[in-house]
């Protein structure tokens, strides 16, 4: 077990803009007696594996008493808020993040909006994932790559605790199928209909999966995609606007800049100068 000398480790990543996964903040912590936060709301998903101690989590009215070996998932949105008990404060290793991929991934673990909490046998091997994030920890791109595969590792191992009681693995496969399709090929013309003749299920079955699974139609997530996919390309500088367009799968530059501004409130001449600034 980590003691109590164990300093406080914390690491915040600040670009934001990712196309399938990225780190918010990840670390380690020893609270005092009654250390809160909140009642506030989080724009990012976090996880927190305690390992000693005690604390209560609530989500809106529902208060969730915890004690070591626990977690708990924060989702995005909510007004939540956690404190430490006052005699046995808590200690937990942490790790915040988000991305399109994240929802998908976190639905396939034990966790859910009806229960946020979960116990695995053993809190050695959680904490111990969530100790490499923090190790992977720097500003350049390498230590990015370490940190978001070691996420990656984290959350298959979260996903490997699920109870057998949950959807069929063949509705995960689809999805799974579909979501890959459409990394590899977004650049080229693809719709919902290709996506669905690739995945081997029909459009009406595709959408109720993506709406369960991801969170939004598919339609939605190839969209999302494209222009994440496009933010790249801007900050590179390289390309011009119908270059980018054509690059991330649009045929006409102007319906690519509404989907743009939709997407990202601004069109993508501003993007690049609020980048800049």
């Amino acid at each position: 077990m980590i003691t109590q000398d164990f300093f406080k480790h914390s690491y915040k990543f600040h670009n934001r803009e990712s196309l399938s996964l990225a780190i918010y903040n990840t670390g380690h912590e020893q609270c005092q007696g009654l250390h809160r936060w909140g009642p506030a709301v989080r724009d990012h998903f976090l996880i927190h594996a305690v390992v000693s101690g005690k604390g209560k989590y609530w989500v809106g009215e529902q208060c969730y008493q915890l004690t070591a070996g626990d977690m708990f998932l924060v989702y995005p949105g909510g007004v939540i808020t956690y404190q430490a008990d006052p005699e046995e404060p808590w200690e937990y290793f942490w790790a915040g993040f988000n991305g399109i991929e994240a929802e998908r991934l976190l639905r396939l673990s034990p966790f859910s909006e009806e229960e946020p909490v979960f116990r695995p046998a053993d809190i050695a091997e959680p904490a111990a994932l969530l100790q490499q994030i923090i190790d992977e920890r720097g500003n350049d791109p390498a230590n990015e790559a370490g940190m978001t595969g070691r996420l990656y590792l984290f959350l298959s191992w979260l996903m490997q605790q699920r109870g057998q009681t949950r959807e069929p693995r063949q509705s995960r496969d689809y999805i799974s199928t579909a979501v890959r399709f459409i990394q590899c090929n977004y650049s080229n013309r693809i719709d919902v209909s290709d996506v669905a003749d690739y995945t081997g299920v029909s459009r009406s079955h595709l959408y109720r999966l993506f709406v369960k699974y991801v969170g939004m139609p598919p339609n939605t997530y190839i969209a999302r995609y494209r222009i994440n996919e496009a933010c790249a390309l801007l900050r590179e500088g390289r390309l011009s606007i119908s270059e980018i367009a054509s690059s991330v799968g649009f045929e006409d530059r102007l319906y690519f800049s509404r989907v743009f501004k939709k997407l990202k409130g601004v069109p993508p001449t501003e993007f690049c100068h609020l980048q800049e600034g």
